[in-house]
C-alpha cells in the first residue's frame, strides 16, 4: 500500500519561528500516523511573483511559464493528498512568502481546472497580538478560507495562536498538542 503523501509549506523567514515549530509538531503527528511528509521552506526558495501574463491560460499550457523554484512544486501539489501551510501573520495577513506561493497557484487553473478539489488542507498560523482581530489573524484565516474554498479544497483543521518572540510558542503546550493532532487528523483523512 502506498504511503499517504502530505506536503508542508513553511512561510516564515525564521526556520525556528513559532509557525515553523507548530508545523514540526504537525509533521510529527502525520508521520506517527503513517504519512510520508515532505516540507518546503518558502523563504529560501527563488519564487518569482506572478506577472499576470496569462500564458498559463493558453491551450495545452499546464503550469506557469516562469522558470523558477515554483515549477517543480506544481506536480508535487497535484500528487499530494493533503497539504499544510504554516505562516506567521505579518502586517495583518499571511507572510509575503506565503502569499507569493499562493498567488502562483493561479497557473494551475487552466484547461483542467484547479487540482485542489477535494484535497485536504491544514492551516497553521501564529501572530503577535493576543487578539486575533487586532493582530490580523482573522484576515489571514479568511485568506485561506476564501482561496481554498474557491479551488474546491477542504480545510480539515486550523491551529492558530499568539506568540511574539521566536520559540515562545513552545510554552503553549495546548497549541503544540493541537498541531500534532492536526497532522494525525490529516493523515487519517486521506
Amino acid at each position: 500500500m502506498a504511503r499517504k503523501k502530505i506536503l508542508v509549506f513553511l512561510g516564515s523567514p525564521r526556520k525556528k519561528g513559532n509557525s515553523a515549530l507548530l508545523a514540526q509538531e504537525a509533521i510529527a503527528g502525520a508521520k506517527a500516523a503513517g504519512a510520508q511528509v515532505e516540507s518546503f521552506y518558502l523563504h529560501g526558495m527563488k519564487i518569482k511573483p506572478c506577472t499576470a501574463c496569462d500564458a498559463c491560460r493558453r491551450k495545452n499550457q499546464k503550469d506557469c511559464i516562469l522558470k523558477d523554484e515554483m515549477a517543480p512544486l506544481y506536480s508535487k501539489l497535484r500528487q499530494a493528498e493533503a497539504i499544510v501551510i504554516a505562516t506567521p501573520v505579518y502586517w495583518f495577513t499571511v507572510s509575503a512568502q506565503t502569499k507569493l506561493f499562493m498567488d502562483r497557484w493561479y497557473a494551475m487553473g487552466g484547461d483542467e481546472g484547479y487540482p485542489f478539489k477535494g484535497k485536504k488542507f491544514g492551516i497553521i498560523l501564529t501572530y503577535a497580538d493576543e487578539d486575533p482581530f487586532r493582530s490580523g489573524a482573522v484576515n489571514a484565516l479568511r485568506t485561506f478560507q476564501d482561496a481554498l474554498g474557491f479551488v474546491g479544497a477542504e480545510i480539515k483543521g486550523m491551529v492558530y495562536g499568539s506568540a511574539w518572540k521566536a520559540g515562545e510558542i513552545k510554552k503553549n503546550k495546548t497549541l503544540l498538542k493541537k498541531a500534532r493532532q492536526l497532522g494525525k487528523d490529516l493523515a487519517a483523512s486521506i
